[in-house]
């Protein structure tokens, strides 16, 4: 299909919502069934896929959906959430981080190093801590974009040279404990009730605002836009999924610190790649480097610029770890970490090919990731059947990344 040759589906159904109620529920229903049939899955197979599993462990569990164990879930997810961020702008990019666990154990040893043995204050610590990963990443970044050495080999290289400078920053000892109460805190401690709801009432206003601010703008430049019962519709769903989790999670202890900073995260990361010109650069490139070159953008800039934050992510990562364990260790960063913040980019939909993909991919991947090895330690599995379950998703879902651009490629969309 030639660019502007006719409307798309989901054009269509808009217009059929402006003509008239009538017209909308034939026109969204074909709107959907042209998209699945395209290719264009969307986080349909990620949402199925979680509601699947929520309920085949609530079947084995009655504890599963309790709210103290999605309140653990939320705890769980963080670090690894956290990482999938970065993994999903380098992927945006059509390239892989290898590193980003050895990026979080290295600059949790920092951390631990400066404030434990050299009695740094806790703030200064965090934001040293954050500059180095952002120094790692942009250092990685440099070799690849301007060096051009794959992504791959850079970054694998990198897995073992920030793991040796982990070993090498904590010394003998092998383990820092980080009892700072500031520090500790973003993994112990739970918002009040009220607070809660107030934060998921912002999101919810805050959503509804700018998608009404973004559609008055494409209208006034004659551009295509949701319609008002469209926009009711998915600000409703919204508000009903953050008002729901929060009333669960205020079942227990409340809204864990920790989760809060994970959505805060991936709501201005998603906001960054989906309303800014820095965010359409990164699509352009990963889309097609050569064509992106020739339109201007700064491929180059482009590329170290997201390795970079992919690092500074991967230290907010080891932060939050940090936290939660109250050490900084050799441990950190290691174990299946870096294996599961891929999984869950990938899980979410963000394409291995690069081009195709949001943010939101990481937390819906760190859910399907969390909610499988939650569920299974409650039913008792050992670890081996953890890892061949999710072995099994991560093919599930590069599978399906495959045909939906197999299908996209022959409808020409």
């Amino acid at each position: 299909m030639e660019p502007g040759s006719e409307l798309s589906a989901s054009k269509q159904a808009i217009k059929a919502l402006e003509r008239g109620p009538s017209f909308a529920p034939a026109m969204l229903f074909r709107a959907a069934r042209m998209r699945i049939s395209s290719g264009e899955l969307g986080a349909l197979p990620v949402v199925f896929g979680l509601a699947l599993i929520w309920t085949y462990f609530e079947l084995q569990d009655t504890h599963f959906l309790t709210a103290r164990n999605l309140s653990n879930l939320v705890l769980q997810i963080s670090v690894s959430g956290t990482i999938a961020i970065g993994v999903v702008l380098v992927l945006l990019l059509g390239e892989i981080d290898l590193s980003v666990g050895s990026v979080a154990g290295a600059t949790a040893a920092v951390l631990g190093v400066l404030t434990v043995d050299d009695n740094w204050p806790w703030w200064a610590g965090i934001l040293a801590m954050i500059a180095v990963g952002a120094l790692i990443g942009a250092l990685q970044g440099v070799w690849f974009a301007v060096l051009r050495v794959p992504s791959f080999v850079v970054t694998l290289a990198g897995l073992l040279v920030w793991l040796g400078v982990q070993l090498h920053v904590l010394g003998d000892a092998g383990t820092l404990n980080v009892f700072d109460a500031r520090i500790t805190a973003i993994a112990s401690t739970f918002l009040p009730d009220a607070w809660g709801w107030g934060l998921a009432a912002v999101a919810v206003i805050g959503y509804a605002g700018s998608r009404l601010v973004e559609d008055t703008q494409r209208r006034r430049a004659e551009m295509s836009a949701r319609s008002l019962p469209i926009l009711f519709v998915q600000t409703a769903t919204i508000a009903a999924l953050l008002l729901g989790a929060v009333g669960v999670l205020n079942c227990a202890y409340g809204v864990p610190t920790a989760g809060v900073l994970l959505f805060a995260l991936v709501a201005f990361f998603d906001w960054l790649v989906r309303r800014t010109t820095f965010g359409r650069h990164i699509y352009a490139v990963g889309g097609y480097a050569e064509a992106a070159r020739r339109a201007g953008i700064s491929v180059i800039r482009i590329r170290i610029c997201v390795f970079a934050l992919a690092g500074t992510l991967a230290a907010v990562g080891g932060l939050i770890s940090t936290a939660r364990l109250q050490a900084a260790s050799t441990q950190t960063g290691g174990g299946t970490l870096l294996l599961e913040s891929i999984a869950a980019a990938v899980i979410g939909g963000a394409s291995l090919f690069g081009g195709r993909g949001s943010v939101w991919a990481a937390l819906l991947g760190a859910l399907v990731i969390g909610s499988v090895s939650n569920g299974l330690d409650l039913v008792g599995q050992p670890a081996d059947v953890k890892y061949m379950v999710e072995g099994a998703i991560l093919l599930l879902a590069v599978t399906i990344d495959a045909y939906s651009r197999r299908r996209l490629a022959v409808t020409g969309r």
